[in-house]
């Protein structure tokens, strides 16, 4: 267009409506994005989008806490970010919606940091000088990380967020552990946990990872004692009157344990069978299960002679001697044997297994565990076990079988074990002293926590993606008592104390609500700091009805000479208590914003916070805290492999924002699919920003050419008989659009709302209606009605995509935002606004159609083009025949949509032609083919509705 004339080399160019923007190509999102966020802190958005909000109906996410440790990782990036949107396309929505963020400030992460910068010096420290350091710790990268989240253009209450080390929250969390007391959820017992070598404490379910470990499974014969057990043992094994001996077989991947054992357990309704082989040259007789029976002979390359079978139930009473230790055991009845491996006789130590400990329980054993907390054996177990750690007792167990004859085969495998994740150390289990939450204990409301908890996930709350509940329901099922209790110096103390003698203690609700109330007013630092009877200056035994008998005889006296528990809180309890400390009992919070609307956290907080919020919350006030779940995958690189320094595969945020900036990396996000893991790579950023210029320089196009348009008096709404205009079908997109994107909004769906965006930025808008109606934003007279028709349809656009864009890509949309309203009017921030509703628009319903047969039309003017050397577009016209399909459709209008000089609608016509126009006059101006051309006054060959524009 505004070619120069080949007579006197006039150019019409200055005669064009030619774009002009304040709204750059280059968006210099590295540069720019910082200085936005000044501004909006500058200018407290947040306070502003919660005072626009005031009085509208709420909408309560709540913000689950990451650790105070390190800088943010990419999964921190997606998980922020789809919050972010999350509250922001809430708030548009025209809820009040709040944004709290929090850390988790407490726990071994962070301790384990501190210990390994002080090095020797932290043999030489007290408790209180550690969690000082602790506290500076998690400070420190409280704020770093502020920043860094800030950096990622997330809104929140940055000023005022929520610290788990924070005296009140502290205190909040022993009020909700005091109201557990009070239901009599709490308890105190000798039993198998997960334990930590490396750092020596318990670990709960949620701190566990799962990684393949090679360990060695052994086959071990234990001799009956037929003195003791000739009553219990069954005549239908046919023991052979020559017998010398006869062994119970069993089978292990722990041989570390089996000094420890005190019982086999049998499952009373298995046949088990009397079998004669040879082992090692020498005859044997061994009792296993029938049906394992081959495969155990195959796995000690024997064959075995069944003389006779029995029930398991015949064998319960049966004892044995322990193959190296001065000790006998006996047979018991258990209902988790099974006859998918081993030997269906399973070696039993109940100080080192839930189950087994579960037996013990019902049969009377003891609790028996010779390892102590740094993982080596005591002087309880054999002497040359003694002192050495379990591993290395693994080696020298079977040594001691194989060198006895006790050990029938023994094989190395390789099965998925639990890990300390912090560590990455195999854990252990391992019977100690602790504190639980009982989860099948009936609370006052009627049902368990387990119960309650499996009803909840079952019916009443909502799984985003789906799948999720099942998932849940089935850690909750099988989840045992919760261990609260962890063996370190930084974290909030249970607030027990110890009487004189061994088992008394005291731990009623009255006594950790006066606990709560020191902590409240100085944090958990008083409970290093002062003692028992300043901790319980405001408890008086005789108002508690639960005070211990041992307590009230002490007398005045009683409480001074009490001892303080030594152990920490686990810290999912104290994150797993914010829906208190936040929701329920924060100022800037409202009582009745409990329940939450939302959690959002990756997929593992189903055994983690959402479990472990929903269990205490369930125990206190009897609902869920949470309505709706909303879980994401991880990352992994684009093999499929954890992301991990060691791999060399990580990516990390801050050169991601020093090389795209947020809002690529934000659209990077809301174009994921988010259900399961997602996979990374450098490459994908790229093309993320790829996608976002293309959205960036079709808004660029709509703003360049409103630059002369004034909404509140240019205007041209459309009309009734606008129909059948490509405007109309423009207007009718953008309503269906903002119905679209509303919608996945609300379904939380940020994939949907971006894909659609980009749909009709680079489909709809640049390749289809853009391009058809730049001949007319370009050529017609400035204030020509074609012209201001689709102008007034862009102004509609261009005001609805900011507000659509905001929620993902918030400085890209103030940045359009305020290209509207350069003259100072207008909302001063687009996120302040509510998201666009659709109108009502009368669209032609052959539209679709047309645009389909466009594509045909399209792909002949190619091949014409080809056949005929035509270069320019515009020296075509195209005849189709005559149809329904177009009868009162502007012809002008399809000729603009196939980017040609001419549409023509012919009887005579079959099917498509395309006409070549070169031999008709071509305007200097537009350069199309136009039977109106001639030579002007000004010497250029102009149309007539050129010539009108520039007027000549």
């Amino acid at each position: 267009m505004g070619q120069k004339t080949e007579k006197d080399g006039k150019s019409y160019r200055p005669t064009l409506n030619l774009p002009k923007t304040s709204f750059s190509m280059k968006a210099n999102l590295v540069q720019n994005e910082p200085a936005a966020l000044k501004r909006w802190r500058k200018d407290d958005l947040y306070a502003q989008v919660r005072q626009a909000r005031a009085g509208r109906p709420k909408f309560v996410f709540h913000d689950g806490p990451p650790y105070a440790n390190g800088s943010i990782h990419l999964g921190h990036l997606l998980n922020k970010v789809l919050k972010d949107m999350v509250v922001r396309s809430r708030t548009m929505a025209g809820f009040d919606c709040p944004y709290v963020p929090g850390w988790d400030c407490h726990g071994l992460p962070i301790e384990h940091r501190v210990m390994q910068e002080l090095r020797e010096k932290a043999a030489g420290m007290a408790p209180m000088q550690i969690r000082k350091r602790c506290h500076d710790y998690a400070a420190k990268f409280v704020k770093h990380q502020s920043r860094q989240m800030q950096r990622l253009l997330t809104l929140a209450d940055y000023d005022d967020p929520y610290l788990t080390m924070a005296p009140a929250y502290e205190a909040a969390t022993l009020e909700v552990f005091a109201d557990l007391v009070a239901r009599g959820l709490v308890y105190r017992d000798l039993k198998p946990v997960h334990w930590s070598i490396a750092n020596q404490t318990a670990l709960a379910e949620a701190e566990l990872e799962y990684e393949q470990r090679e360990d060695t499974s052994v086959y071990v014969l234990f001799e009956v004692l037929f003195e003791t057990s000739s009553a219990q043992w069954p005549d239908a094994l046919n023991v052979p009157a020559d017998a010398e001996a006869v062994q119970l077989m069993i089978w292990t991947t722990t041989p570390w344990t089996l000094p420890a054992n005190l019982a086999v357990a049998v499952h009373e309704r298995f046949d088990y069978g009397l079998y004669r082989f040879t082992h090692k040259g020498r005859p044997c007789l061994a009792v296993l299960a029938c049906e394992l029976a081959p495969r155990v002979f195959a796995a000690g390359e024997c064959e075995g002679e069944l003389l006779g079978t029995a029930r398991g139930a015949d064998l319960v009473g049966v004892e044995y001697r322990h193959p190296f230790i001065d000790r006998t055991g006996r047979v018991v009845a258990a209902d988790y044997v099974t006859s998918e491996d081993g030997t269906g006789m399973v070696h039993t130590a109940p100080g080192h297994g839930v189950e087994d400990y579960q037996t013990g329980l019902r049969e009377n054993l003891d609790i028996y565990c010779p390892v102590q907390d740094d993982g080596t054996f005591d002087d309880t177990a054999p002497q040359w076990l003694r002192g050495l750690d379990v591993w290395k007792g693994n080696e020298l167990v079977v040594q001691q079988l194989l060198e006895s004859g006790h050990l029938f085969h023994h094989h190395a495998f390789t099965h998925s074990y639990p890990h300390d994740w912090r560590s990455k150390t195999p854990v252990i289990f391992r019977a100690t002293e602790q504190w639980f939450v009982a989860v099948d204990v009936e609370v006052d409301r009627g049902g368990t926590l387990r119960q309650r908890a499996m009803s909840a996930a079952g019916s009443e709350i909502r799984f985003i993606p789906e799948w999720g509940r099942n998932r849940m329901r089935g850690m909750l099922e099988s989840r045992p008592d919760w261990c609260l209790s962890r063996q370190r110096s930084w974290g909030l103390p249970i607030p027990a104390f110890f009487g004189p003698q061994r088992g008394q203690f005291l731990l009623t609700a009255a006594s950790v609500r006066a606990v709560a109330g020191a902590v409240r007013q100085e944090g958990s630092d008083c409970w290093f700091r002062n003692d028992p009877d300043q901790l319980l200056a405001a408890y008086r035994v005789d108002d508690d009805p639960d005070a211990p008998e041992w307590l009230r005889a002490l007398g005045a006296e009683g409480v001074a000479s009490l001892r303080k528990a030594v152990d920490i809180f686990d810290v999912w309890f104290e994150s797993g208590s914010s829906w208190n400390a936040v929701i329920r009992q924060r100022a800037t919070t409202d009582h009745r914003d409990y329940p939450t609307d939302l959690y959002l956290e990756g997929s593992d907080q189903h055994r983690g916070w959402f479990q472990l919020s929903l269990l205490p919350a369930l125990g206190v006030t009897g609902q869920s805290p949470f309505r709706s779940v909303l879980t994401h995958g991880f990352m992994v690189d684009k093999h499929g492999r954890k992301m991990s320094k060691s791999l060399g595969n990580t990516i990390e945020v801050d050169d991601l924002m020093k090389d795209y900036g947020a809002d690529v990396c934000r659209w990077w996000v809301a174009s994921l699919n988010t259900d399961n893991d997602i996979k990374v790579d450098a490459e994908f950023f790229k093309l993320a920003g790829e996608e976002y210029r293309k959205v960036r320089n079709t808004i660029r196009f709509l703003l360049g050419n409103l630059v002369d348009f004034d909404g509140q008096v240019d205007a041209r709404p459309l009309g009734p008989g606008d129909a059948m205009s490509i405007d109309a079908w423009a207007a009718g997109e953008l309503a269906r659009l903002i119905d679209q994107v509303r919608r996945s909004y609300d379904d939380l769906h940020f994939r949907g709302a971006a894909e659609a965006i980009f749909t009709f930025c680079n489909e709809t808008m640049s390749a289809v209606y853009l391009a058809a109606v730049k001949d007319r934003l370009y050529c017609d007279r400035p204030d020509g009605p074609r012209r201001r028709r689709c102008q007034s349809v862009m102004h509609e656009i261009s005001h609805a995509l900011p507000r659509l864009l905001a929620p993902i890509l918030p400085y890209t949309a103030e940045e359009i935002w305020r290209a509207l309203h350069d003259k100072g009017d207008g909302t001063p921030s687009v996120h302040l606004e509510l998201l666009p509703d659709a109108a009502a628009v009368e669209v032609d319903e052959r539209w679709p159609a047309v645009l389909a047969a466009r594509d045909q039309w399209l792909k002949r003017i190619e091949q014409s083009r080809q056949d005929h050397d035509l270069d320019n577009p515009l020296d075509c016209g195209v005849r189709v025949a005559a149809s329904d399909l177009l009868t009162g459709f502007d012809l002008g209008d399809l000729a603009d949509l196939c980017g040609v000089s001419r549409f023509e609608v012919g009887a005579e016509t079959d099917g498509i032609e395309v006409v070549d126009l070169r031999a008709e006059p071509r305007c200097d101006r537009s350069w199309k083919r136009d039977p109106t051309v001639r030579s002007r006054e000004d010497g250029g060959m102009l149309s007539d509705r050129d010539a009108e524009a520039v007027g000549v």
